[in-house]
């Protein structure tokens, strides 16, 4: 057990991620910062080497203090893994069975789960060296790999948590994962009854909701005027869960309609699962639907500007769908930070989406991947200013109850203090 200068109660935690800080991620950074600033003692671990690519400068302050990996670690992992080998063969042999023999679904999948289990046996010494008490990772794919075999090998334990396109589709080891961990972390209540139906009876208590905190220091309120050109927000990754295709067919409704606007599609970094980049496919939309003086695509946004670019829009809209895969959002964060700023949201009906979005309250929901109906949302919207000032306000109230990241982080580290309890106990 380790010893902690402020209070040997809390638990030094660690956290394994790919990358860290990740300007996608930018929940998790706040998770980790605000852990630290509530005093609980975290080390974050990346299995990958540093990318502080678009990352803020509060961000990049931050990477010094992140044990990082990546490729040139390799013969250290290997190294580790043949020493394993030789002095304990049948026990590693056993945890490479138990973790790598499954049915994965791609290469770049079986890929970093290879990654995270050679990372496992390494962090297993390393984590006893640098007095760890919890292994937590955020994602249960790699990250969870990586933390499984190391609480295996080190005795210490592990949580996970799983969200959105984590759950499905399942990768072949999750349910596995989420049975063997301390505890899991779910952000939404829409993922915690997914996760029950797959979980038999005995591991759905060690579900625990803790939503995400806001990311963003609010700047003020959007004035949303609805004068025009009305100008129409979309900002996300350009992912197959996103739906920006029914929003740019939508926009050519609304052209049809004689509705005078501009949409801001800010995004890009689409190049998942093997399905390509959807920012071209985006493009060439754009073009075919005539919307080229209708429509911009920014790129990426970073996060020092993505206050001032929301507090200039009068509408956010988030489209986002259920790919035919499975994989889906929970509750996108832009979607958050935009009520947060006070500007009206027309989204989909999707996973937890309506848990923020409560259609004539907080924001209008429409059915996913119907083009019409998402143009008449926002037309209606434009049509009667008062009533998506009054959503406004209210989502702005709701966020700022469900999503305060003091209370949140709070909530988080007591989930750490009392799991580590439970484990000790």
């Amino acid at each position: 057990m380790s010893h902690h200068d402020a209070d040997a109660s809390l638990p030094h935690v660690a956290y394994v991620l790919l990358w860290y800080p990740l300007f996608t991620q930018p929940f998790i950074f706040r998770e980790v910062e605000g852990l630290r600033r509530q005093g609980l003692p975290v080390t974050v671990y990346s299995l990958y080497a540093l990318s502080l690519h678009q990352c803020s400068e509060e961000m990049r302050a931050a990477a010094p203090r992140t044990r990082a990996f990546g490729s040139r670690c390799a013969g250290m992992f290997l190294g580790e893994f043949f020493r394993q080998l030789f002095s304990r063969p049948r026990r590693l042999l056993s945890l490479l069975r138990r973790t790598l023999f499954r049915r994965w679904r791609s290469l770049e999948t079986l890929g970093e789960n290879v990654w995270g289990f050679l990372a496992g046996i390494y962090l297993a010494r390393l984590f006893r060296e640098d007095g760890i008490d919890m292994i937590h990772a955020p994602w249960p794919r790699g990250t969870a790999t990586a933390a499984w075999v190391a609480s295996s090998l080190s005795g210490i334990p592990f949580s996970t948590a799983a969200r959105g396109d984590n759950l499905n589709p399942a990768d072949p080891d999750l349910v596995d994962k989420l049975c063997a961990a301390q505890f899991v972390r779910a952000n939404n209540q829409a993922d915690i009854r997914r996760m029950e139906t797959m979980l038999p009876p005995s591991c759905g208590s060690k579900i625990h909701l803790v939503y995400n905190s806001l990311t963003l220091a609010v700047r003020g309120v959007c004035p949303a005027r609805m004068t025009p050109p009305v100008k129409l927000l979309a900002v996300g990754r350009f992912d197959i869960t996103k739906g920006f295709e029914y929003l740019l067919e939508a926009c050519a409704l609304l052209k049809r309609e004689g509705l005078s606007f501009h949409l801001t599609l800010a995004g890009g970094g689409g190049k998942r699962f093997g399905l390509g980049d959807l920012g071209p496919r985006l493009e060439k939309m754009r073009e075919e639907l005539g919307l080229t003086d209708r429509v911009s695509m920014p790129g990426l946004l970073s996060h020092n500007i993505l206050p001032d670019v929301l507090l200039a829009h009068d509408i956010f809209v988030a489209p986002c769908v259920v790919h035919a895969s499975g994989r889906r959002d929970g509750i996108p964060n832009t979607v958050i930070e935009a009520m947060a700023h006070g500007l009206p949201v027309v989204s989909t009906c999707v996973n937890a989406i309506p848990e923020i979005v409560r259609d004539g309250e907080t924001g209008y929901t429409v059915p996913e991947k119907d083009a019409p109906a998402l143009a008449r949302a926002i037309l209606r919207m434009v049509e009667h200013p008062e009533d998506a000032r009054r959503m406004a306000d209210n989502g702005r109230a709701l966020v700022d109850a469900m999503f305060n990241p003091e209370k949140n982080i709070r909530a988080l580290r007591e989930l750490f203090v009392s799991q580590y309890a439970i484990w000790k106990a």
